[in-house]
């Protein structure tokens, strides 16, 4: 009897201490799914850009007080919650339910595959909100861009004061450019902008009370007769048959084109689809071209005293403007500056609103006139036509390697230390 207590005892200690086993076992399973779960949390906190989880729980509605912000849910992916409406008959009789697809948050589909998850679906959301798929894409201004790039943020500070220290004050010259002639200006200029008031822009954005140009009228303007040896242009050309003509009109001027900067427009403040739609387009333009060209001999591993290549993106993303607006994102004018370093810069059919250090303005639009012709020159006597660099700058700049067969780095124009009368000898 005393045996059977004994063996009985022990065989409830070998049970005890089993599940002792298997419950330790499943607080570190809970464990380990708690864990995978914070760190699943956090992974759409940095994707939906959110500050914190509990702002995730909120803006999701998962949370207890279930309270829903409208203005991050307008900014959040859509996903699809079914609502019911019933209808009730006049006389009582039997209710009608009507089951309406609504996308108000991505609570639904947090769970999902990737492959039907309507939360990652930025064309099903531009569909049902108007919201445009550029509108969620971070860190676009020019403030925030180079925050995890402290060189690089470095490198745009120092430009910016040394082309704030060298430019020119500005000037402007109401005119007629149809009937205009450019070289009655008397100088060659190392930069060329041109806005022209495409007859594009009166069907797609609506523009009234301006005297639109034909490609025809535009390409007789005389651009090739004050563009100096060595300048580049920026023709801003639409979205249209510009992305042609545009090219043909830098050919005519003896151009020829090297890049495409591409400005996407962005409408997280009123957002909607097109009122106008091109009659020959597939899809809503949400974008604009400005192609870019080049004059002369210029590379990019030699001629480190005109041009700094590679500082910037051939991307400009903005709000766009309002309708009916001829407006193009000032960020152009930081391109241009960072990239070519010559000063005698000239935009052409340019407003009040575009007038701007370092750049002389010509246009119909303007209201008033300060040009002159002798007083522009004297800004660049002395052969003083770029606005140098300094030994920062030079250091922290991308470069591109040497030519083939070149001997050492400090002989080319790219490096900072330069010879004064140098041939160009190519």
């Amino acid at each position: 009897m005393a045996n059977h207590i004994e063996n009985s005892g022990a065989h409830d200690t070998t049970v005890t201490e089993e599940d002792n086993c298997v419950n330790m076992d499943k607080v570190d399973l809970l464990k380990q799914r708690r864990e995978l779960s914070r760190k699943r949390k956090q992974c759409l906190v940095q994707t939906l850009g959110m500050q914190s989880v509990e702002k995730l729980k909120e803006a999701l509605g998962s949370g207890t007080e279930n309270t829903k912000s409208k203005s991050a849910m307008e900014l959040l992916r859509p996903s699809e919650r079914y609502k019911n409406k019933k209808s009730s008959d006049v006389d009582g009789n039997q209710h009608d339910e009507e089951t309406k697809l609504l996308y108000t948050d991505s609570s639904t589909f947090l769970k999902g595959t990737q492959s039907s998850n309507p939360h990652n679906d930025y064309c099903q959301h531009f569909v049902d909100t108007g919201q445009r798929p550029q509108n969620f894409i971070r860190d676009v201004g020019l403030a925030d861009r180079f925050e995890e790039y402290p060189k690089l943020k470095e490198l745009i500070r120092l430009k910016d004061e040394l082309i704030s220290q060298t430019a020119s004050p500005p000037m402007y010259l109401k005119s007629d450019l149809k009937t205009f002639n450019l070289k009655d200006m008397g100088c060659k200029f190392d930069v060329i902008l041109i806005e022209p008031p495409l007859e594009e822009y009166q069907r797609s954005l609506g523009v009234t009370n301006v005297d639109f140009l034909s490609w025809d009228q535009i390409m007789e303007l005389d651009i090739g007769e004050v563009a100096a040896p060595r300048s580049f242009i920026f023709l801003w050309c639409g979205s249209s048959d510009g992305l042609d003509l545009g090219r043909v009109c830098l050919r005519r001027w003896g151009f020829r084109r090297c890049e495409d900067i591409c400005w996407i427009k962005t409408n997280a403040d009123a957002p909607g689809h097109s009122k106008n739609l091109e009659q020959k387009a597939v899809f809503q333009r949400t974008k604009e071209h400005c192609l870019m060209g080049i004059k002369g001999t210029v590379r990019r591993s030699t001629d480190g005293d005109f041009i700094h290549a590679n500082v910037d993106i051939d991307l400009i993303i903005t709000e766009e403007p309002e309708y009916g607006s001829l407006e193009k994102p000032s960020e152009i004018f930081n391109i241009i500056e960072h990239f070519c370093l010559g000063k005698r810069r000239l935009h052409l059919f340019g407003r009040d609103s575009t007038i701007r250090p370092g750049w002389l303005t010509v246009g119909p639009a303007l209201t008033n006139s300060n040009y002159n012709a002798e007083t522009y020159a004297s800004y660049f006597n002395s052969n003083c036509t770029t606005t140098g660099c300094t030994e920062r700058i030079e250091a922290l700049r991308p470069k591109s390697p040497p030519p083939k067969g070149s001997k050492g780095t400090g002989g080319g124009r790219g490096g900072f230390t330069r010879g004064v009368a140098r041939g160009r000898g190519r």
